[in-house]
Formats: C-alpha cells, structure tokens, sequence
C-alpha cells in the first residue's frame, strides 16, 4: 500500500507525495510515468494568452506566477484610447466633410431620402445618416443622331408628302436639377436620345421635302429644341436643352441623283411659271388700264351731253318765260336767230328786189371773180407740170 500512496502520478511517501503535488501544480510541469516530457498546465497556458493580448493593447508583458499576481489583466491606457478616439474622428470628418467646385452641385440623402442640394465650397454631411452625390451641372454635354454616329436608321425619316430625308443632328444638353436628374431618370444620356429622335421624326412628318432641303432648317431646329424640352421638363428630369444643331438635310445616298434631277425640273418649272405670272401681269395691268380710260371718257360724255340738256332746258323755260310776257317781240328775235343760224354757214348773195334791178333790172354791176379765175389757173398749170414731169 505504500508503493501506492503517491497517487496516479508515482510519488513516494504520502508527505513527500502531497508536497510534490502542489509543487507540480505551481511549477507548471507534471511528473509523467518513467520521468517523460511534461504536459503544461492550463493555467500557464492562460497565462500566456494574458500577456500576449497585453503586449497587443499596448500593455506590458507579466511574468510568472498565476494569473492573478502576475502581470492582472489586460488593461488598456488612456493614450491609446485617446489615440482611438482621435483617428475615429478623423475618419468621420474625412467622411463627412467634402468640397463642391464652382461647376458642379451636390446631392445629400439623408437615410436615402433626399435633403437638400450642396452649393460650391465646402460642405458638411455627417456620415453614416447623411450622404451625398456630386455633379457636374454646368459642362455641355452632346447627343450626336444620324447616319454615321449610331444606327443606320437614326437619321433616315419619313415626311408628310412620303419622301425620305437624311437628317444629321446634334443635341447640347447640362443639368439644370442634379436632384431630380438622380432620382427621376436612370440613364440621362439614352433618355435625352431617344426623346430628341422622337421629336425631330414628328417634325419631320409633319414637313414636305423641299422646306427641309433649303429654307426651314432654322425653324426646324428651334421647334426640336422646344418640344425635346417640354418633354423632359415633363418627365421632370432636370435636363436643360442649350441647342439643337442641324447639320445636314439630304435624301438618302441611293436616290440622290434622281432626287437632283427632279429638283432641277422643279426649278425650271418655277422659272416658266414666273415668266407666265410675268407677262400675266402686265396683259392685265394694260386692259385694266385701257377699261379705265374707257370708263372715264364715258363718263365725261355723260357729264357733258347731261349738262348740254340742262342747260338747254333751261334756256327754253327762259324763252318760254320771255314769250308769255311779250309773244310778238319774242317770237320775231327768235326767227332772226334761226335764219341767222341757218343761213350763216351759207355762201349766198340776198339783194333786195326793190333797190337792186330797179324798175329796168338794170341796178347791178356784172362782177368777174378775179380771184377765183386766179386760184383756178394756178391750180391748172401745176397739174400740167406735174403731168410733164
């Protein structure tokens, strides 16, 4: 029984067995069967672990002994918590605090939602609860649409009188509202394409050919401008509209030939057309110049025979007047007029019976006209000249 009072492990007498116990237990080596390698404690091994998790939190390293006497616990000092505290601040700050430039603006959400709109120069948004987007607003961005820049079919429309027209444009847009451009529109770049394609093809439909080949290009592109912006500012996407270049304005390359030669038919049928309007005018002005002589030479005709007829009808209510008053003296002037009137464009010789043949008809002097003998022989020797010429 005495070889077997050291215990399990094989010690000796039952005092020296109890003291090598403890002493194993405090020296952190087992005695093992045949005098082996010993197992470590597993106080020692917490030991350890408390002086390495020290060493790591800036602490100092224990000795031996247990782990109440040697080194305590792991402690940490108050520099490095201040050293904590100061690089946590400085990563919230670097977090929070930005900077805008003066062309662009900023969008902060807080918790996702959106708060308000940052201007240029620093700014303040406290990072986690408050975040933040920047965009550039005042860079003009383009949307190039036609043949050559995206697909063939971009640039070929349909207009009103079914001709197909090439039509190559470009779109200047920027951001008016950063806010509304992040939260309404997902793509801005394919939303502002596919609008201006869809508003310049209704323009398009709407127009005949040749207006869009030569004089209404300008006007075309003010009306695209217009409605790409009526509707985007309906999609409220915050998309301003600068300006809408209209590059070039052809029929397709396939038919272009027959296109040139149809437009200098139409221009040659313009010219003969004015011509006609020409000569058309001024035929016209010539009859209605020469009706209105016409109408004026007219006029003063009737004027004149009306006012011949007033005043003779006034004259003869005159002489009818004068008559009722003295009918002998009245009637015998008006005798001596008419015979006056109608004799005097007469050629003829009144002699009195009474004083000119006298009793014997001897009272007249036999006259020879002279003169007209005269005017009668001249007139008879230049036609016997002439005729001997």
């Amino acid at each position: 029984m005495a070889g077997n009072s050291g215990g399990p492990w094989g010690g000796g007498g039952n005092s020296g067995g109890g003291d090598d116990n403890r002493g194993g237990k405090r020296g952190g080596r087992r005695p093992s069967e045949g005098g082996g390698p010993q197992i470590p404690e597993i106080d020692e091994l917490v030991r350890k672990g408390q002086d390495q998790l020290r060493v790591l939190m800036g602490g100092r390293g224990g000795g031996g002994g247990n782990g109440a006497g040697g080194g305590g616990g792991p402690a940490f000092g108050r520099g490095s918590i201040l050293l904590g505290v100061v690089i946590a601040l400085v990563a919230w700050a670097a977090a929070s605090f930005y900077t805008v430039k003066p062309e662009e603006q900023s969008v902060e959400l807080f918790l996702g939602s959106y708060s308000s709109t940052g201007q240029p120069g620093l700014n303040f948004a406290p990072w986690p609860v408050v975040t933040y987007d920047v965009v550039n607003v005042t860079s003009e961005r383009t949307e190039d649409i036609g043949m050559g820049r995206g697909a063939e079919s971009d640039g070929l429309m349909l207009t009103t009188d079914a001709n197909i027209v090439d039509i190559d444009f470009q779109v200047v847009w920027n951001i008016q509202d950063p806010a509304k451009l992040l939260f309404n529109i997902r793509d801005p770049q394919l939303t502002v394409r596919a609008v201006s394609e869809s508003a310049m093809r209704e323009i398009i439909a709407a127009s005949n050919l040749a207006p869009i080949l030569n004089r209404d290009r300008g006007i075309i592109a003010d009306t695209a401008r217009e409605n790409i912006q009526e509707t985007l500012d309906d999609y409220e996407s915050g998309i301003t509209i600068v300006r809408v270049n209209l590059d070039t304005a052809d029929p397709p390359g396939a038919v272009i030939d027959a296109f040139r030669e149809v437009q200098a038919a139409e221009q040659e049928r313009d010219r003969l057309q004015r011509q006609a309007d020409a000569y058309a005018n001024r035929v016209l002005a010539e009859a209605r110049g020469q009706a209105a002589q016409v109408i004026e030479v007219a006029e003063g005709y009737r004027a004149r025979v009306v006012n011949e007829a007033i005043g003779e009808a006034s004259r003869f209510i005159a002489v009818a007047q004068e008559f009722n008053t003295a009918p002998e003296v009245t009637q015998r002037r008006l005798y001596l007029e008419t015979v006056e009137r109608t004799l005097g464009q007469l050629d003829k010789i009144l002699i009195d019976e009474a004083t000119g043949a006298g009793e014997n008809g001897q009272g007249l002097v036999p006259y020879l006209p002279l003169n007209e003998l005269r005017r009668g022989g001249a007139a008879s020797s230049n036609t016997s000249n002439g005729g001997s010429n």
